[in-house]
């Protein structure tokens, strides 16, 4: 009987210090944004650059929310269960973010977020439980979500404005892991053998398990291509038509199982 992969875990300081890494970035690429710039369309439905931003804003600053509220009696949720949550919520989350990004400034916005994550969040410690919308999840698991966030919507504001915007490694890191888990939790098996170097392997998809030697499914791409496959922002089959992702044998068609963020 195979036996179940040992649930992955995060160095606290080292997520917390690539939040904050990743959020710095962001500020730097909207701080001197125009009105022009800023009512830019993303490819985000109709959010235009301003609701992206206040977006990224809301996300971060969700943390020191939580930590303001009482701890909930027990964890509901897992940053790799966290994944699965996000689709039925699209609808109030953009209700929200439309909200904010009519309050105030874009810049305001990164800049409250950054203050608060910086004045409550360091001595929190990371099995402190936090009411968020998904669920009652760990601190630590939290701010790993919130580097998939931070990563996923990077990449969006760098397509927005035809601009590069740096990503700090262990965000990247983060994200990448947590939605290669994501899959391997969606789609458990071992028939299959995903491969994101350097960051995640991971192993899913009914069927055979491989069990030495080379693995007769391979997937093999890079971090992010496997982000914006995972979050829909690329198309599996134009992805491998492209040769941004090698996928050899029957079984290594991961078409079925993507998009895994809503």
């Amino acid at each position: 009987m195979p036996t179940r992969a040992r649930a992955r875990t995060y160095d606290l300081a080292k997520t917390r210090a690539a939040v904050t890494a990743q959020l710095e970035h962001v500020r730097e690429a909207v701080r001197d944004l125009d009105d022009e710039r800023l009512g830019a369309p993303t490819r985000l439905g109709g959010w235009t650059v301003r609701e992206l931003v206040a977006h990224l804003a809301m996300a971060v600053e969700a943390v020191a929310r939580h930590l303001e509220r009482p701890a909930p009696p027990a964890r509901e949720v897992t940053a790799t269960g966290w994944v699965a949550t996000t689709a039925p919520r699209a609808g109030d989350i953009d209700e929200k973010t439309r909200a904010l990004a009519a309050s105030a400034a874009p810049a305001e916005l990164l800049d409250r977020a950054a203050a608060r994550f910086a004045e409550l969040v360091p001595d929190a410690p990371g099995d402190r439980l936090l009411a968020a919308r998904a669920g009652a999840i760990r601190l630590d698991d939290f701010l790993v979500t919130r580097c998939v966030e931070l990563v996923v919507h990077t990449d969006d504001l760098a397509a927005a404005l035809g601009a590069s915007v740096p990503y700090d490694r262990q965000a990247l890191a983060a994200a990448t892991r947590l939605l290669a888990d994501a899959l391997a939790a969606q789609a458990p098996g071992g028939s299959v053998e995903v491969r994101v170097p350097p960051y995640a392997v991971v192993q899913c998809v009914e069927g055979p398990r491989h069990t030495r030697g080379t693995p007769p499914n391979v997937v093999e791409t890079a971090p992010l291509t496997w982000i914006r496959l995972a979050t829909g922002r690329l198309d599996w089959a134009e992805a491998v038509e492209e040769a941004e992702v090698t996928a050899s044998g029957e079984r290594a068609d991961l078409a079925p199982y993507l998009p895994l963020l809503g």
